[in-house]
């Protein structure tokens, strides 16, 4: 896991004894045994000085972590001595004046025992803490005691450690898959490794293994060069800091830190869940006897899945895909020694797979969710790799994209676990499941990951035994599998042009029903800001168009308004109706309509998600899906009076929008620059104009006073933000109603834009 990997280990050691030395000498002399110049003991006796009082320490330094920004935790332990005050503020003042964060305190025995029964993190501090200083025998008791009763009571404290490890997760997060992780704190961080030594403290579980230990220290390095970078002790590792922070650790940039991080957190995460359920097991006594037959060889034992009498998998290599598929069915864990016995003895897995292999993995990917943690199972004993190769590549990949909520592996089994939900709305629940599975497998190799993806699959569809024309449906759907969702949102679907392009790149409704279900799969796999129902409703309505080609039926109508929409269009000057985060805008149709309505939003720190915008007749439709930009929204009534005033052409907001944009931070990190595409073939009737930027107030409203200045209309819309990325489609015209044919006039409307959005 390492590499080349420079640890910072021997420093944080270092350091800690430095400051032991430190203290040492604080104490001494608060105690009245101060050195001399030769290095000996003058005054009183030493022995007799420091009787009756200790030195402890506790967090980082009790555990000689030391990192360079980290505090000193330390405990003042003594049996009653009347002068303890006095020697405390002679070993705090001198921390203090040095510019240490100090969390301090001052307990007999008998004082810190009972802390220790009352409060979790004194308890944890305490079953950990090294002495320092002063009287080793006050340390051995105190150590002793609150041990003592921390196993004895361990039933209730271990319940009490497992709801902290909860909070943590649900407030923090979890280190593998977040775009800027707390290192201390989120689920598979310091903490929970500090969490499953207190559980070998209590003798409950054995003590983390190698493979958490050393990605402990990889976590603990981290965090050490963090500090440098930063000259501060935080445990938050934010985006800008991340290449530094490489740099300190000799590894190539962050993408190469943070799947370093991803592997390191989910180790010990996986490590933290088995020490769980081995807790719970032997807490809540012994489990009822026998074993059930589960499959071929698969039995379960114990409240676990393990191998049956006799059965050794040296000669089954699809074992390891059958106790898989059990497991996840049967929705129980498998046993660690069954995973070990499997990872170490199977056999490679022949080449093509046999038809049983091919099914076993059907079988454990449709058990939906409860096949996520069986893979993980599989992953982190390195059965994955063995049986596709290709997932090497993508294994711990980071996806530094807030859009994306996991790593490019776990959104695969994720997909694929979603997916589960709609194997019998298809013809091949099989293929939608391997689709599902491999459909981003490309993002571990160079170039477009649809088109890399498609060949990858292609090769491990033919290892895994598909027939040939199984195996041309699989390279399909993944060189398509973006094809719905983008074309949904970023084209417009009463074109004909649009629905034929679908129609004949998807070729058969098998593929269009398994390019819809994993749509839905992979946008929810991937995070809200990638799926709502917006984009839900376009995909239906663009899947319902293209079916009606394939086959063989006329197109349906455009779509006209809607009743309520029609209720609203009899205003006649326009109106708005604002319903939460949707709002509706109902105009006669007029150049600008969009943009302008999109100023007023902005103007209103609302933030525009979505926007889809399109004529009936004289009348112009905009849906937009808007969130506050911070704190509440406004008041509906407001917003709908300015939208009002606007079409009325009674307000100018773009002194408000100029106000916002003085008054805004710059992005924190650097961000590409926008890029402007006319993108070629895409309709007969109009001229589309693809849009990426960094999201900003008033985007949209930039972008269409610059199409106003070109003298276009905007005949149709799809906008949508993913994440800090907008992405805006817009099917333009001239004011003839033409498309834009003159090179020189394409030209200028594309540098008009990226100067708008400068």
């Amino acid at each position: 896991m390492r590499g080349d990997t420079r640890s910072y280990a021997a420093a944080r050691k270092e350091r800690a004894a430095d400051v032991d030395r430190w203290l040492t000498d604080l104490l001494r002399t608060a105690c009245g045994t101060p050195y001399g110049r030769d290095g000996d003991i003058r005054g009183i006796d030493e022995r007799g000085a420091l009787s009756g009082v200790a030195l402890v320490a506790v967090g980082s330094l009790g555990r000689s972590e030391l990192a360079p920004g980290s505090d000193l935790d330390l405990v003042l332990l003594h049996e009653g001595r009347e002068d303890v005050a006095r020697i405390a503020d002679r070993v705090w003042y001198p921390i203090w004046d040095s510019g240490v964060n100090l969390d301090h305190s001052v307990r007999t025995v008998d004082e810190a025992a009972k802390v220790a029964r009352e409060d979790l993190k004194a308890v944890l501090g305490l079953i950990q803490a090294r002495h320092v200083a002063g009287d080793p025998e006050l340390t051995r008791a105190a150590r002793e005691i609150v041990l003592a009763e921390w196993r004895a009571d361990s039933r209730r404290r271990l319940g009490e450690l497992r709801e902290a490890a909860d909070r943590r997760t649900e407030s923090s997060g979890e280190l593998a898959f977040l775009l800027e992780p707390d290192l201390r704190d989120a689920r598979g961080g310091l903490r929970d490794v500090q969490a499953m030594q207190a559980v070998a403290a209590a003798w409950v579980a054995s003590a983390p293994g190698p493979r958490v230990r050393e990605a402990y220290e990889l976590l603990l390095d981290i965090r050490h060069g963090l500090h440098l970078v930063t000259a501060r002790g935080t445990d938050r590792l934010v985006l800008q800091e991340q290449d530094a922070v490489a740099g300190t650790l000799g590894l190539l940039d962050a993408e190469a830190l943070m799947r370093r991080l991803a592997e390191a957190g989910r180790t010990i995460a996986h490590a933290f869940d088995g020490t769980w359920r081995t807790v719970e097991r032997l807490l809540s006594g012994p489990a009822p006897r026998g074993r059930r037959p589960l499959a071929d060889g698969v039995v379960e034992h114990g409240g676990e899945v393990a191998l049956a009498r006799g059965v050794s998998p040296r000669k089954d290599p699809v074992l390891v895909l059958r106790a898989a598929a059990a497991a996840a069915e049967s929705g129980l864990p498998l046993a660690p020694a069954t995973v070990n016995a499997l990872a170490s003895q199977s056999p490679p897995m022949p080449v093509p797979w046999p038809d049983e292999a091919r099914d076993a993995l059907v079988a454990l990917l449709g058990a939906g969710r409860a096949a996520v943690p069986v893979w993980e199972e599989l992953d982190q004993a390195g059965v994955l790799v063995r049986l596709l190769p290709d997932w090497e590549r993508v294994r711990h990949r980071p996806q530094r994209n807030p859009v994306h909520r996991y790593t490019v592996d776990r959104h695969l089994i994720e997909t694929a676990a979603g997916a589960a939900a709609f194997t019998r709305e298809v013809s091949r629940p099989d293929l939608l499941l391997i689709c599902a599975l491999l459909h981003d497998i490309g993002k571990g190799y160079p170039g477009d990951h649809s088109t890399t993806g498609a060949v990858v699959a292609r090769d491990i569809g033919t290892r895994m035994g598909l027939p040939p024309a199984d195996v041309d449906i699989l390279e399909t759907v993944v060189r398509h599998h973006l094809l719905l969702p983008e074309t949904a949102t970023r084209r417009d679907l009463d074109d004909p042009v649009t629905i034929s392009r679908v129609a004949e790149a998807v070729g058969s409704r098998e593929v269009l029903e398994l390019l819809a279900a994993l749509a839905v799969a992979d946008g929810n796999a991937t995070g809200p800001a990638a799926w709502n129902t917006w984009k839900a409703s376009l995909v239906t309505d663009l899947v319902r168009r293209v079916r009606s080609v394939l086959s063989g039926t006329p197109l349906p109508p455009a779509p006209s308004l809607s009743a309520e929409q029609a209720s609203l269009a009899r205003h006649g000057g326009g109106a708005i109706r604002v319903n939460g985060g949707a709002v509706t805008v109902v105009a006669p149709d007029r150049s600008g309509l969009l943009w302008r309505a999109a100023g007023v939003l902005a103007a209103h720190r609302m933030v525009v998600r979505a926007a889809s915008a399109a004529s009936a007749g004289a009348t112009a439709v905009i849906e937009f899906s808007v969130v506050p930009e911070y704190g509440t929204p406004p008041d509906p009534a407001t917003l709908e009076a300015d939208l009002r005033l606007v079409l009325a052409g009674r307000l100018d907001i773009e002194q408000r929008l100029a106000r916002r944009t003085r008054s805004m931070r710059p992005a924190r990190v650097p961000v590409a620059p926008p890029r402007v595409t006319l993108v070629d073939d895409a309709s007969h009737t109009a001229t589309v104009i693809e849009v990426r930027a960094h999201d900003r107030p008033g985007l949209l409203w930039r972008i269409g006073r610059a199409f106003g200045e070109c003298g276009l209309d905007v005949r149709a819309a799809r906008v949508e933000t993913l994440g800090a990325e907008a992405v805006d489609v817009f099917y333009v015209v001239d004011r003839a109603g033409r498309p834009l044919t003159d090179e020189a006039q394409r030209a200028q409307v594309r540098d008009q834009i990226l100067a708008a959005l400068r």
